[in-house]
C-alpha cells in the first residue's frame, strides 16, 4: 500500500476534514484517507498509482486547494462572511426587541421565601430560564454551537450527550458542595472582586467562542481554552490524549459552575448555610441544580438538531448572540471588581439637586427608600449629603430575581434580600458616587454624595 501526503489550503475545522475525506474516497484505488485540518494536510493510502490531477480536482470540488497555507490574518477579508453576519445581527436585534416587549427578560415565579425543596425547585426553573442564561446559558450556547460546527458527522444523540454529562456534573457538585457549605457556613461566599474576576474570565471564554463561530478572525479559529493542569490531574484527565469533549471534561465544567456569580445560585447557597447540616445544604443545592437543568438542556438539545446549510447560518447567529452576552458579562464583571465604574440606567432625573425628593430627613437621619423588583431597582439613584447618617430601606417585592442579591464594595454590603423591608445604615464620609448592584453586576444604581 502506498502512502502519500498532500498539503491542503483553506481548512479550519472538522467539517473541512469530512468534506475532503468524502471527496477523495470516491476515487478508485484510494483505500483510506486521513485529513487533519490542524496540520493542513491529508494522508492518502492507495493500492496503486493515483492521478494527481484527479486528486486536485476533487479537493477543489470540495472548495479547497492544494498548497501550504500562509500566515493566518487576524481579520477575515471575505465579504460573504460579513454579509452573513449583518443578516444575523439584524435577526438578533429583532428577536431582542420582541423578547423585551413580551417581558421575557424578567421572568419570575412568585414563590416567596425559600422554605422547602418545592420552592427551591421553582426558583431553579426561574433561574434556568432567566438571568442564569446570561452567564451559564451563554457559555453553553457558545460551547455547544462550536461542538456542533466541528462535528457535523455526529448524530443528534452524540451531540446532545455532553450536555447530559454537563448537567449531571453540575447536580453532583451542587449536592457535594452544598453539603459542605451547609456545615461550614460562609466559606464559599466570595468577595465582589473575586466574583467580578470570575465573570470577566467566563466572558472572555464566551468572546473567543463567539468570534470563532462568526469566522471573522482566521487567526483565532484554532485557539481553545483547556482545563488547568491541576484540575486535569485531580480528575485523572490525560490532556495529551483526551478528546475535545470527553464526558469527564463535560462533568468537570458543569461542576465548576457552582462558583459562577449568579444571584440565584448565591441566594440558594445562603439558604443552604442556614441549615447547619450536610444533608440539608446538599439537598437544597442539588434541587436547585435540577430545576435549572430543563432550561440549560434546552440549549444543548436545540444545537444538537442543527445541520445542513441552516447550520452555517445558525452558527453565525449564535456567534453574534454569544459575543453580545460576553460583552455584557465582561462589563458587569468590571463593575463588580471596582476596576471600572459603569453608569447605571437611571430612573430619576434630579441627580444634581441637593434636595432629592426620594430622600427624607427624619431626626437628623437621611431616609432613602428603594424598591427591588424582578427587573432591578426603582428608583436606583439618590442624592445624599456627606456626613449625615443614612438609613437605606430596600423593599424587596420579588426575591426570585438576581436583583435580590445586593452588593456594594464601598459600603461593604453583600446581602440576600428578604421579602419586605431590608434596612442598611451608613454615614457617607466623602463626596462622589457610591455604587451598588446585584451580585452579577447586571442591575445597578448609585448614591451621589454632595457637600
Amino acid at each position: 500500500m502506498t502512502k502519500t501526503t498532500i498539503n491542503i489550503k483553506g481548512m479550519h475545522c472538522r467539517s473541512c476534514e469530512i468534506l475532503i475525506e468524502r471527496e477523495l474516497k470516491e476515487i478508485n484505488g484510494i483505500d483510506k484517507v486521513i485529513v487533519n485540518y490542524k496540520n493542513s494536510n491529508a494522508l492518502i493510502f492507495s493500492s496503486g498509482t493515483i492521478d494527481e490531477n484527479l486528486i486536485k480536482r476533487k479537493i477543489e470540488d470540495a472548495g479547497y486547494s492544494l498548497g501550504i497555507d500562509g500566515p493566518k490574518s487576524w481579520i477575515s477579508t471575505d465579504p460573504s462572511i460579513y454579509l452573513g453576519l449583518f443578516k444575523s445581527l439584524v435577526l438578533v436585534i429583532i428577536i431582542y426587541y420582541i423578547a423585551k416587549g413580551f417581558g421575557l427578560f424578567n421572568i419570575s415565579i412568585k414563590a416567596g421565601n425559600p422554605s422547602n425543596l418545592w420552592v427551591v425547585s421553582l426558583i431553579g426553573i426561574t433561574a434556568g430560564l432567566s438571568t442564569c442564561m446570561a452567564l451559564v446559558g451563554g457559555l453553553i450556547l457558545g460551547i455547544s454551537a462550536k461542538h456542533a460546527e466541528k462535528h457535523p458527522e455526529a448524530t443528534p444523540q452524540e451531540k446532545f450527550r455532553p450536555h447530559i454529562y454537563f448537567n449531571l456534573g453540575r447536580i453532583l457538585s451542587y449536592f457535594l458542595l452544598g453539603g459542605i457549605i451547609g456545615l461550614i457556613g460562609k466559606a464559599f461566599q466570595f468577595s465582589g472582586f473575586t466574583l467580578g474576576s470570575l465573570t470577566i474570565f467566563v466572558g472572555l471564554v464566551m468572546l473567543l467562542l463567539g468570534i470563532q463561530l462568526t469566522e471573522i478572525s482566521p487567526k483565532l479559529s484554532n485557539y481553545s481554552f483547556t482545563l488547568p493542569s491541576w484540575i486535569s490531574k485531580l480528575f485523572g484527565i490525560n490532556n495529551s490524549h483526551k478528546k475535545e469533549y470527553s464526558h469527564t471534561n463535560s462533568m468537570v465544567v458543569g461542576a465548576l459552575t457552582f462558583f459562577l456569580p449568579c444571584g440565584f445560585t448565591q441566594a440558594m447557597q445562603l439558604y443552604a448555610m442556614t441549615t447547619g447540616s450536610f444533608m440539608g445544604g446538599a439537598l437544597i443545592m442539588a434541587t436547585f441544580a435540577v430545576g435549572t437543568a430543563p432550561g440549560l438542556l434546552g440549549i444543548g438539545g436545540f444545537t444538537s438538531l442543527i445541520k445542513g446549510n441552516f447550520a452555517k447560518r445558525f452558527f453565525k447567529f449564535a456567534g453574534i448572540v454569544v459575543i453580545f452576552l460576553a460583552i455584557f458579562n465582561i462589563t458587569n464583571g468590571l463593575h463588580l471588581t471596582g476596576l471600572v465604574s459603569l453608569p447605571a440606567k437611571t430612573t430619576t432625573t434630579n441627580n444634581k439637586n441637593v434636595n432629592d425628593p426620594n430622600v427624607v430627613i427624619e431626626n437628623g437621619v437621611q431616609i432613602v427608600r428603594m424598591n427591588q423588583l424582578s427587573s432591578g431597582y426603582k428608583p436606583n439613584n439618590f442624592t445624599i449629603k456627606k456626613g449625615v447618617p443614612v438609613k437605606w430601606i430596600i423593599n424587596s417585592k420579588d426575591i426570585n430575581s438576581c436583583a435580590s442579591s445586593i452588593y456594594s464594595q464601598k459600603l461593604k454590603i453583600q446581602s440576600y434580600l428578604e421579602i419586605g423591608d431590608n434596612v442598611f445604615e451608613f454615614t457617607p464620609s466623602e463626596t462622589g458616587k457610591i455604587t451598588f448592584s446585584c451580585s452579577m453586576g447586571m442591575y445597578r444604581g448609585y448614591f451621589n454624595v454632595v457637600e
